[in-house]
């Protein structure tokens, strides 16, 4: 196994390198940059314009920026964001957290609800209750999370008026640390309601399809045949195996915990690294954009190596192979 994850670890360093050349050739494909964004419609010289664009290395060749990029990275150093003047490290430690704060809460709802649904709904199919929920995950995963998240906002913000509309604090007012806890949690409600109901749907569904091939295996007919109770076959004996795909995406899920929700942070003013990646691209902030697109592609890759781990957890085999 130690050797397995080392490999895997040095086989990241050429596929990162591979990554950042597209991607860096990509985003400076894209026609203008920062300083045309911020001084297009300014009263500013040509000279002075080119001036700062100078600055920043951008009158270099391409291919001679990804080299002085590369030789940072190395060293740590991701660049400069041009949207918030400081270093593109300090940007994303700023704001990462935030959203991860959101992710964390909706995916243990997410699991929490899909999980027994799923398997309640394969041990129980065609079944009034699988109908219900099925019809239930088709909606959640055909909602535009743009549309619920304005329909949360209207039914609970505006109508009710028993939920804050927007942002991650309420400001202008002075709370002790236990209020500001009570007052964060009152925020991230909709925000978090909103994430899991996008999720749930598919999650559920994909449990349920797991545990609809391993239910009807040869296995679990003969311990029917035994006379076990439907618990112990179900949660001891189904459960264990059917849970060896569904760690696939408990693996692939940890880029999501980190990367943001854009249009859900957008709508509910939440301060998250979605939200700033989101108006990078407008403010052309490519360098930040580079910053978080490598941070995504390194998630992933972890992500996959985590998956490949639990499947040894979950089914001793595949330490043999």
């Amino acid at each position: 196994m130690r050797q397995y994850i080392t490999r895997r670890l040095l086989l990241m360093i050429p596929i990162l390198i591979g990554v950042s050349i597209i991607v860096f050739f990509l985003i400076a494909a894209i026609p203008g940059d920062a300083i045309d964004a911020q001084y297009a419609q300014s009263h500013l010289t040509p000279e002075r314009i080119a001036e700062m664009k100078a600055m920043l290395g951008l009158d270099k060749p391409v291919w001679e920026r990804y080299l002085i990029w590369a030789g940072n990275a190395l060293r740590g150093n991701l660049g400069y964001s041009t949207q918030y003047n400081m270093p593109i490290a300090m940007v994303i430690h700023s704001f990462i957290w935030n959203s991860f704060l959101l992710a964390i809460v909706a995916f243990i709802l997410e699991l929490a609800i899909a999980i027994p649904v799923g398997v309640f709904s394969a041990t129980k199919v065609h079944s009034t209750f699988d109908v219900i929920f099925t019809v239930v995950a088709f909606a959640g995963i055909s909602l535009p999370s743009f549309f619920l998240a304005l329909l949360l906002q209207k039914v609970f913000s505006v109508d009710l008026g028993c939920l804050p509309l927007d942002g991650m604090s309420t400001v202008g007012i002075t709370m002790t640390p236990i209020q500001q806890l009570g007052d964060l949690c009152l925020h991230m409600i909709l925000p978090v309601i909103c994430l899991t109901m996008m999720q749930v749907g598919g999650t559920m569904r994909y449990v349920r399809t797991s545990m609809l091939e391993v239910i009807h295996q040869d296995y679990i007919r003969t311990a029917q045949s035994k006379g076990l109770s439907e618990r112990v076959i179900i949660y001891k004996h189904a459960l264990r195996n059917a849970a060896i795909p569904i760690v696939t995406f408990v693996g692939g899920a940890l880029p999501g915990l980190f990367s943001g929700a854009l249009i859900t942070e957008t709508i509910f003013g939440w301060p998250g690294i979605g939200k700033i990646f989101l108006a990078s691209i407008s403010q052309r902030d490519y360098m930040f954009m580079m910053g978080y697109i490598m941070l995504l592609a390194l998630l992933v890759m972890f992500g996959n190596l985590l998956s490949d781990i639990l499947y040894s957890v979950v089914d001793p085999r595949i330490r043999l192979k």
